[in-house]
């Protein structure tokens, strides 16, 4: 699902009575501009509804949350903005009300100490506490913003919109996801096991193709049929296929037309897709380009039927508008206890490799199959070593035993260090890797990992744990 650029949220403007209601209408036009600078939409009372649009009585909240339910499909997140103590009872009804399931960020604007008289001080760093304290009695849940209390115009409060923008994203993306399931997981790689039913009650649905049936489709394909002539073009446009036989590029091509088909008539917003080996023995080259592609586009393709990579690949990808891509934790690097190397065959999306402006991707075939079935039978990676960027990793997994999703998320940096190797790979840098392997290992976690070369960690964390209420650690360092 391709996360949107602008976002709508709903603003509550709390009030009450006894404190300055004036400053109810400096903070409507503050969260205005705030919004507005951030390039998001937002729908509210209106001044003719309630004093200065604000929300204070039984009345006013349901107007508010009238208003809301009628823009429900449009609404991404709410926003409790409170230039005064606000009435926490009208702020929870309104939300409650309303009906919408989506996150909510409450702020509060500071007092000046040198105005702090009956005329204009605010009490809002009480109020917040209150207006919390009846979200978790109306079970509703929050995110907080980074100081307790903070202006609407400063930095901080626009890292915190930026970081609960991406929240929302997350939320909207996960909760309505539907993954396509191209063939069986391979035999070898129990590491990819899930709970289907575990994801239905979380939003996310699998559906799911046989890799017989998607064949028999492909193969009703011919060569100069124009979907095919169009995919050959893209593929062409988007990786250097000097390396590789027009044949290979053909059936690839189709490769491509059957899947989108596919997911255009099943409404899949990623894919998890087999490898190793059937459809290198039986159809004579890789998915990788195919895949990568797809990632580009933000609609995440995970290999080896891994569905939870797809998940975890997803989720950065809504977070960020960046590709995500699907790694092993594969090598250390040296002696550095901090650092390591990621490693796939591969089928990297090509925003995420170390290119000069213009300069295309390199396909070649996948050398480690290769020794199996042959290099001819192996054409379509995508190679390249990932930039020396900071980086987002996540990792979600289904805890079947303990009916429960889990996931880790934390950030890094890909380095220049030397690395001589093939297929996608970067050498990274992560503080205190070692506990973060530790941690892995003893929970039981997978060897993939999705990377996203973005900051989104914080609001990952918030999305998987506050609203989707998964088990999540974020590992600092």
């Amino acid at each position: 699902m391709k996360p949107k650029d602008q976002l709508t949220f709903g603003i509550i403007i709390g009030n009450r009575g006894f404190f300055p209601t004036a400053l109810c209408e400096s903070g409507r036009a503050a969260i205005l501009a705030a919004l507005e600078k951030a390039g998001h939409q937002a729908v509210l009372l209106s001044v003719a509804d309630s004093t200065h649009g604000s929300v204070e009585s039984l009345d006013e909240a349901r107007k508010c949350a009238d208003l809301f339910d009628a823009h429900r499909h449009d609404i991404d997140g709410i926003i409790v903005t409170l230039p005064n103590f606000g009435d926490e009872r009208a702020i929870a009804n309104a939300i409650r009300w309303s009906g919408l399931k989506v996150p909510v960020l409450v702020q509060a604007t500071p007092d000046d100490p040198k105005s702090m008289t009956i005329a204009n001080r605010r009490d809002s760093f009480c109020g917040k506490m209150s207006a919390c304290n009846n979200l978790r009695q109306y079970d509703i849940p929050f995110t907080l913003t980074t100081l307790h209390t903070d202006s609407l115009d400063s930095p901080t409060f626009e890292r915190d919109l930026k970081n609960f923008a991406a929240t929302c994203r997350v939320v909207s993306a996960l909760c309505n996801l539907r993954i396509g399931a191209l063939g069986a997981r391979p035999a070898a790689f129990n590491t990819v096991r899930y709970s289907e039913k575990l994801l239905e009650e979380s939003g996310i649905s699998i559906e799911t193709l046989d890799l017989y049936e998607f064949f028999g489709r492909l193969q009703k394909l011919g060569d100069a049929d124009p979907p095919v002539l169009e995919k050959l073009a893209e593929i062409k446009d988007y990786a250097n296929t000097r390396a590789v036989k027009e044949e290979y590029l053909l059936r690839m091509a189709k490769f491509g037309v059957t899947v989108d088909q596919w997911m255009k008539e099943c409404a899949l917003d990623a894919t998890a897709i087999q490898c190793w080996t059937a459809m290198e023995e039986f159809f004579g080259v890789v998915p990788c380009t195919c895949m990568s592609m797809m990632s580009n586009k933000l609609l995440a393709s995970a290999c080896e039927v891994d569905i939870m990579g797809a998940v975890s690949m997803a989720a950065l990808a809504a977070a960020s508008h960046r590709p995500s891509a699907l790694v092993d934790w594969n090598n250390n690097y040296g002696g550095d206890p901090d650092k390591g190397v990621v490693f796939h065959c591969s089928n990297l999306p090509k925003d995420v490799f170390n290119t000069a402006p213009g300069e295309k991707p390199e396909m070649d075939y996948q050398a480690i199959i290769a020794g199996t079935v042959g290099a001819e039978n192996t054409y379509g990676t995508v190679q390249g070593r990932i930039k020396a960027d900071p980086f987002t990793y996540l990792r979600v997994s289904t805890g079947d035993q303990l009916g429960m999703i889990r996931a880790y998320v934390g950030s890094g940096n890909f380095t220049t260090d030397p690395l001589e190797t093939f297929g996608g790979f970067g050498v990274f840098e992560v503080t205190n890797l070692q506990g973060l392997l530790h941690f892995i290992c003893k929970n039981g976690f997978e060897h993939h990992v999705a990377i996203n070369l973005s900051h989104s960690a914080a609001a990952v964390e918030e999305a998987l744990s506050t609203y989707l209420n998964w088990d999540v650690y974020h590992h600092n360092g």
